[in-house]
C-alpha cells in the first residue's frame, strides 16, 4: 500500500495518556490509516528520529471570529502545534448579523478583546448574515481546523437590536434567540457561549447584550441544546461568584450539556480563593456534573499604557476615564480631587463593587519609558519606585505617566503567579488546560504558545505533570468535550492532525511587536522553539516555522450535522 505520508522512528504519544511507544504513523487520504510498524512507499517520508510524534493540539479558547476571515492560518497559534482553534467564546461573534449592526459587533470585539478597531474593518468583507452564513464564509479557505460556538450578544442583539443592552426580553424574543440558536447548530456549530463579566463593556461604556440579560434567559437559551444530543456551552467570567452560586452547574443541568467556563486562578489578592473554588469543582462533579473550570497556564502578565490600559476596567472612576481621549485622560489625573478618588480604588480598595480588583503596586513593573533619563527605572516595580521617591504609588505611579504623555509601557500580574498552585490546577483530573485568547488583546499579551509552555516549562522543567498527561489534556481530553469525534488520537481512522515535536527544546519564543495587521496595525508575534512539523488533515501545513503554502482545515461541525439542506 502507498501512503500519503509515513512518519517514521518517531516516540509517538498517541493522546490517551498511555506510555509513550516508539513506531511509525502512516497517512492516507486525510486519515491516520496505521501504526506502530507501519511501512511502505509513500508520496513523502519523514524521520521523526528523536522527536515525540503527537495528535495535533486544540485550542479551545479562542478569539479568531475576524482573524480568520484574512489569516486562514490563525497565526501563531498554528506554530505552536494547534491544529484546530475554537472561537465565539464569551458571547462574542460576528453572526448573526444585520448590516445596520456590523459595526457594533465589530467595536464589540474590538474593545472586550483589545483588537486594533482600523485591523477588523480593514481586514472583515462581511459576506453572511446568518450563523450557517458565517461557518460557510469561513470554509471556504482555512489553514487550521475551526470549531465555531454561537455567542449570545451577537444573538441577542440581533433579535432586540439596542435594546438588548437595555432590558430584559419579552417571551417572544427568548423564542426568536432560541430559534436562532438551533439554526446554528444544525448548521454545525458546536456550542453556545455565554459571558458574565461585569467589565466587559463596548466603546460606548455599556455592559455587552448577554450581561445585561437576567440569568433566566441564560437558562431558557441552554435549554435549546437539550434536545440536540450534541453541543457545549462556554461562559467567560463566571469566577468567583457565579461558581459559588451554581450558575455554569445550572446551566450545564437544563442543557443536559457539558459545559467550560473561564476560569480558577490564583490571585496574588486573594491567595487560598483558588483551593476553595476547586474544592467546588470536585464536589459539583462527585454529584455527576459536567462542568469544567479553565486553567490558562500561562501567569497573567498584561503589558499596558494609560492610553489602552483595561487592569482598571473593573472600578468605576477608571473606567470612565479609560474611555476617554488621551487628552481628557491627562485632564483627569493631574486633578487632585480626581487622584482621591483613583487613590481610594485602587490603593485603598473604598466602595468597591462586587467582582472589582485593582492590581497589587508591587507586580506592577515599568517595561519601557518613553524618556531616556527615565530608563534607571526599567524592571522596577512601582510599590519599589514610589518608596525610593518618597512618594504615594498612586502618585508616582500618575506623574511618571504623565511626564511621558501617556507612552510609559507597565506590566502587571495579578493571576497564575504562584508555581505550586498552577501545578496543583494544571494536573487536576477535573481541570481543562487552555484559555490562549488566541487573536485577542494583541498589544497586551501573546498567549498562542500556551502548548508550548505547557510542554516545555511545567512538563520538562518543573515536573507538574507527565509528558503522556499533558499531551493527553492538550488533545483527546478536549476532542471529547467539544465532541470532535475523529480528532485528538493517534489512532488508524481517526484525522490526521498532527504534531511532531523535540521534548529536549519545546517552547514558546519571546513575542516581538510587529506591524502585520490590515491597516498597518501592531501585534505582539510569538513563535516556538522545538516544532517541527504541524500536520493538518494529513498534509503539512508548518515545518521548520514556515508555511507550506498549504491550506487543508475545515470547519469542525458537531455530531448531529447532517450536511447542506
Amino acid at each position: 500500500m502507498a501512503y500519503d505520508l509515513l512518519i517514521k522512528n518517531g516516540r509517538i504519544i498517541d493522546g490517551s495518556g498511555a506510555p509513550a511507544f516508539d513506531g511509525n504513523v502512516a497517512v492516507t487520504d486525510g486519515r491516520i490509516v496505521e501504526v506502530g510498524k507501519a511501512d511502505g512507499p509513500a508520496t513523502r517520508v519523514i524521520d521523526a528520529h528523536g522527536m515525540a510524534v503527537a495528535p495535533g493540539f486544540i485550542d479551545n479558547h479562542c478569539h479568531y471570529d475576524a482573524q480568520i476571515i484574512w489569516d486562514p492560518l490563525c497565526t501563531y497559534s498554528c506554530y505552536h502545534g494547534v491544529t484546530t482553534v475554537i472561537f465565539g467564546n464569551c458571547s462574542l461573534g460576528l453572526a448573526p448579523v444585520r448590516a445596520e449592526d456590523q459595526y457594533f459587533l465589530t467595536q464589540m470585539l474590538s474593545r472586550i478583546e483589545a483588537i486594533p478597531m482600523e485591523a477588523l474593518q480593514a481586514g472583515v468583507d462581511w459576506s453572511w448574515s446568518s450563523i450557517p452564513e458565517y461557518l460557510d464564509a469561513v470554509d471556504r479557505r482555512l489553514g487550521v481546523n475551526a470549531g465555531i460556538l454561537i455567542g449570545h450578544s451577537a444573538v441577542r442583539r440581533y433579535v432586540m437590536g439596542e435594546a438588548s443592552q437595555e432590558r430584559d426580553a419579552t417571551g417572544e424574543e427568548i423564542e426568536a434567540m432560541q430559534g436562532v440558536i438551533r439554526d446554528g447548530m444544525a448548521a454545525g456549530a458546536l456550542g453556545l457561549s455565554f459571558n458574565r463579566n461585569p467589565a466587559h463593556f463596548d466603546m460606548e461604556g455599556r455592559l455587552v447584550p448577554g450581561s445585561v440579560a437576567p440569568i433566566s434567559e441564560l437558562y431558557a437559551l441552554a435549554e435549546s441544546l437539550r434536545d440536540l444530543n450534541t453541543g457545549i456551552l462556554q461562559c467567560g467570567a463566571a469566577y468567583p461568584l457565579e461558581i459559588s452560586e451554581g450558575l455554569c452547574t445550572k446551566l450545564s443541568q437544563v442543557s443536559q450539556r457539558p459545559m467550560v467556563y473561564n476560569q480558577i486562578v490564583h490571585r496574588w489578592s486573594e491567595p487560598d480563593r483558588w483551593k476553595e473554588h476547586l474544592a467546588i469543582v470536585e464536589e459539583r462533579i462527585r454529584e455527576g456534573n459536567r462542568v469544567y473550570p479553565l486553567i490558562n497556564p500561562r501567569p497573567g502578565n498584561s503589558r499596558f499604557t494609560l492610553k489602552n490600559a483595561q487592569v482598571f476596567d473593573r472600578l468605576p472612576s477608571w473606567q470612565r476615564i479609560m474611555m476617554e481621549s488621551p487628552e481628557k485622560k491627562m485632564a483627569a489625573f493631574r486633578d487632585p480631587e480626581v487622584r482621591r478618588r483613583l487613590h481610594a480604588e485602587a490603593v485603598e480598595h473604598i466602595d468597591l463593587p462586587p467582582n472589582a480588583f485593582s492590581p497589587r503596586w508591587d507586580k506592577v513593573w515599568v517595561s519601557d519609558t518613553a524618556l531616556e533619563k527615565n530608563r534607571e527605572l526599567l524592571g522596577k516595580s512601582m510599590a519599589d519606585i514610589a518608596e525610593e521617591q518618597g512618594k504615594d504609588v498612586l502618585d508616582a505611579f500618575l506623574d511618571l505617566a504623565l511626564e511621558e504623555g501617556l507612552d510609559t509601557k507597565f506590566v502587571v500580574n495579578q493571576t497564575g503567579g504562584d508555581d505550586e498552585a498552577m501545578a496543583v490546577l494544571l494536573s487536576h483530573p477535573d481541570t481543562v488546560i487552555g484559555l490562549s485568547d488566541g487573536g485577542a488583546h494583541v498589544i497586551f499579551d501573546a498567549g498562542y504558545g500556551y502548548c508550548t509552555l505547557v510542554l516545555g516549562h511545567w512538563v520538562r522543567e518543573k515536573h507538574a505533570l507527565s509528558l503522556e498527561e499533558a499531551v493527553r489534556k492538550l488533545t483527546s481530553a478536549q476532542a471529547s468535550l467539544f465532541g470532535m469525534e475523529d480528532r485528538g488520537l493517534i489512532q488508524p481512522g481517526l484525522a490526521a492532525d498532527i504534531v511532531v515535536f523535540d521534548p529536549d527544546t519545546v517552547a514558546p519564543k519571546n513575542p516581538e511587536m510587529v506591524r502585520d495587521l490590515p491597516g498597518g496595525g501592531e501585534r505582539l508575534n510569538q513563535f516556538a522553539e522545538g516544532i517541527e512539523l504541524t500536520v493538518v488533515n494529513g498534509q503539512v501545513l508548518i515545518e521548520g516555522s514556515e508555511h507550506t503554502g498549504a491550506y487543508p482545515g475545515r470547519v469542525l461541525r458537531n455530531s448531529a450535522y447532517k450536511g447542506p439542506r
